[in-house]
């Protein structure tokens, strides 16, 4: 009976702490947010703003050419004559190509007439021809970022095979190749060779990928012989990159070791062959074959002027070119020929491709070397160097490779599957 007189006791009080009056609530207020108009994002591309034209986005088909494009566009003919003649140099109408990428902006009223024509060279690069008022040309690139990227890799099979197994740019081989073409025979690789390699990729506007760019450092192992390559300019005046080695020696020597890339040899120089189709006698073979598939390009080995670009008998199509006193080459059996005689040629130009002309059972290049007029044995030939770092750009080119060696040197390589079973199993039995 106490707890209920308890009860009632606590509920009086609780009564007699509130106020008579009722309490009056404040309104509630609803604050309306203002509306701010959301301004539309301009369109902006090739430093155009796309908004204000009709934008037409295609790609040159087979039959396509540049006069055709315009005038289904409403361009007149005086116009397209003048960008033909006139801006040859910015933009060869006759070198558009197949599956190439363009834009077409056209006006925005009932004509709908080409303002601009875009075209896209590659994935960066494009050239611009401006129909409006003065017609004018000119080329112009994305805008790239370039991000630093490590690679490594064990060679297994072949070096590209190693390269894609790692997930790298296939662009990435040819690149290493060029940096040691004159230090290793890339023909002649062991397994077990090891690469490192430091390059940057390039992405249009931080995300589309545009490719591998230039090497900055590398390191290959070959035949336990490691050798350290960094790209360094020794010429500022003339912008030229050669890649050094620690030492600041040139990796570059003045002949390349082959006149194709990634192909096999497939008969070496040989004074006493001997060939069973002429009854075993001896017939020397004084050159060095390269097989490859017809098309292949053929590379000048080192800087020269052609004396001989012809064809005849069992060479086939062939060039020969003059290196300087001392040395010449001659690459025969061509498809056809992409030098004239008298032409000067550089390093790693293209002279002309693979193909089966003159004596040939298959497709491939005749490498022939002469040193003082004597037909020589390129392979075994100590090729010179070219000139080493001057000695004035030393301390500041050792400043400078110093911490891109020790990157290279803490890079570790992948482990193979192999090792990575041994490791699995290694595990298992600690596990017992």
């Amino acid at each position: 009976m106490n707890k209920y007189w308890g009860l009632l006791f606590v509920i009086l009080v609780s009564l007699s702490c509130k106020d008579d009056k009722p309490v009056l609530k404040e309104p509630v207020v609803k604050q309306m947010a203002s509306i701010v108009p959301i301004e539309k994002p301009v369109m902006k591309q090739f430093g155009f703003n796309l908004d204000e034209f009709t934008v037409q986005l295609d790609t040159v088909k087979n039959g396509d050419s540049f006069g055709e494009l315009m005038l289904q566009n409403k361009v007149d003919y005086p116009k397209i004559a003048k960008i033909t003649q006139e801006f040859k140099d910015t933009f060869d109408v006759r070198k558009i190509r197949v599956g190439k990428p363009y834009l077409i902006l056209k006006s925005k009223d009932t004509t709908e007439a080409a303002q601009v024509f875009i075209y896209e060279n590659d994935a960066i690069n494009y050239t611009v021809v401006d129909l409006r008022d003065t017609v004018k040309a000119y080329k112009d690139k994305k805008e790239v970022t370039y991000v630093e990227r490590e690679a490594s890799g064990v060679i297994e099979t072949s070096l590209s095979q190693a390269i894609l197994d790692q997930g790298i740019d296939y662009t990435v081989t040819n690149s290493l190749s060029e940096v040691y073409a004159w230090t290793i025979d890339f023909f002649r690789l062991q397994k077990g060779d090891k690469f490192k390699v430091i390059y940057k990729e390039k992405y249009i506007n931080d995300s589309i990928y545009a490719g591998a760019g230039a090497i900055e450092a590398a390191y290959f192992e070959h035949n336990g012989r490691p050798i350290y390559a960094f790209a360094y300019e020794n010429d500022s005046l003339k912008s030229i990159v050669d890649y050094f080695d620690e030492e600041a020696n040139n990796l570059r020597r003045t002949f390349l070791r082959a006149p194709v890339q990634f192909s096999r040899i497939s008969s070496r120089y040989n004074l006493k062959r001997r060939i069973r189709y002429y009854g075993n006698k001896i017939r020397p073979h004084k050159g060095t074959d390269y097989a490859a598939p017809k098309g292949t390009p053929i590379l000048a080995t080192a800087d020269g002027t052609v004396t001989e670009s012809t064809r005849r008998g069992g060479n086939g199509k062939y060039v020969k070119i003059r290196h300087n006193g001392t040395y010449s080459t001659q690459y025969l059996h061509m498809s056809n020929q992409n030098v004239k005689r008298g032409q000067f040629v550089r390093q790693g130009d293209v002279i002309g491709w693979i193909g089966m002309t003159g004596n040939t059972s298959g497709p491939h290049v005749c490498y022939r070397f002469w040193r003082n007029g004597r037909q020589v044995d390129p392979l075994k030939e100590e090729l010179p160097l070219a000139e080493p770092l001057d000695e004035s750009l030393q301390p500041e080119y050792f400043n400078y490779v110093t911490p891109i060696k020790d990157q290279l040197d803490c890079m570790t390589y992948p482990e193979s599957p192999i090792e990575e079973e041994i490791l699995t199993e290694d595990l298992a039995s600690a596990e017992k």
